[in-house]
């Protein structure tokens, strides 16, 4: 799996968009899910997806709301789901089964924001993992058939770099012991990166291929809330006035831009025959295990060994089935 986990120097850079990492591909005749796929990131995965011929599926918990935001996009449909309720989730898959459509992208992309407060959802799981891990582990398995079916799919995970800081806390996912918000977020993230190796270790010969994706920091063009801003500008995201920066080099881009590496991993032909690899600046990432300190002009986002390690993501693939037992 490791040897994959190489740049393949593609003509993208870390300022491409996702137009253009779709431009001259064709997708008419393709299905997509795309989790979230009304918000934000999602929204723009979903309008270029839809842009480049594909029928996407929007699968959202607030229904209304999501068919608001894209009801100006051609080829889109809307469908509820809740990824913290098993039940939601295996009606949805139920829906989509019974249709007999095959699934040639699925994209997990919906996630919630950590707060300084736990949250749990209704089975006791912290909510980040419960949602980004949990949530899209349980859909992704409940499609296999469909994903099977397309004879050429691919699972797009939205991870972040903070997969590289990430732990998976095996003795005490849920935080009991003492809840960190980081910490809470980081083993989400770590949860994507195992996720999506030991997925395309399992059924890459089924020609399901698995990728999680870095979009880039992300704020948005504002305004941004008061209680946001000072650490907003520790971190090099704004500047004395609050006006958002963008520096795709830096990893601090754009909504188009962030979405590029998303659809370029549901979708770009390159990436024909690999699998099971995090990309970034739409490309496969190197991998970089040298420490990479955060600064105001640098958001560590490379690969390492760590958050792509095999042995790790068999444990956390066994260990989910048995929470979702």
């Amino acid at each position: 799996m490791m040897t994959q986990q190489v740049p393949l120097h593609t003509p993208f850079t870390p300022a491409s968009t996702a137009t253009d990492v779709l431009l001259g591909v064709d997708l008419r005749g393709r299905e997509a899910i795309v989790t979230g796929g009304h918000s934000r990131l999602g929204r723009e995965i979903t309008r270029a997806l839809a842009a480049a011929g594909a029928t996407v599926t929007v699968a959202a918990r607030d229904t209304s709301r999501a068919t608001a935001a894209v009801e100006e996009i051609p080829g889109v449909r809307v469908e509820q789901l809740d990824l913290s309720d098993p039940t939601s989730i295996e009606a949805f898959a139920a829906r989509w089964i019974a249709s007999e459509r095959p699934l040639h992208m699925l994209v997990n992309n919906a996630a919630v924001l950590f707060g300084p407060e736990l949250r749990l959802d209704a089975r006791g799981h912290e909510l980040a993992f419960s949602t980004s891990h949990l949530g899209h582990f349980h859909l992704t398995r409940s499609l296999l058939p469909a994903l099977r079916a397309a004879h050429g799919a691919r699972v797009l995970t939205v991870t972040s770099g903070a997969a590289r800081i990430g732990e998976i806390r095996w003795d005490d996912l849920n935080f009991s012991s003492g809840y960190n918000p980081v910490a809470a977020y980081a083993q989400s993230k770590r949860a994507n990166t195992l996720f999506t190796v030991e997925l395309d270790r399992r059924y890459a010969e089924d020609g399901i291929r698995a990728f999680a994706a870095h979009p880039g920091v992300i704020v948005g063009p504002g305004p941004h809330a008061p209680g946001r801003l000072d650490s907003f500008r520790a971190q090099g995201l704004v500047d004395e006035h609050g006006a958002t920066i963008v520096d795709p080099v830096a990893g601090k881009k754009t909504i188009e831009q962030g979405a590029a590496t998303l659809v370029f991993g549901a979708a770009s032909p390159l990436l024909e025959g690999i699998g099971g690899v995090y990309l970034k600046d739409s490309d496969v990432a190197v991998i970089d295990d040298e420490d990479q300190p955060m600064t105001a002009d640098s958001i560590p986002a490379d690969a390492n060994i760590a958050m792509l390690d095999p042995e790790d993501a068999r444990r956390l693939w066994n260990l989910t089935e048995q929470l979702l037992a």
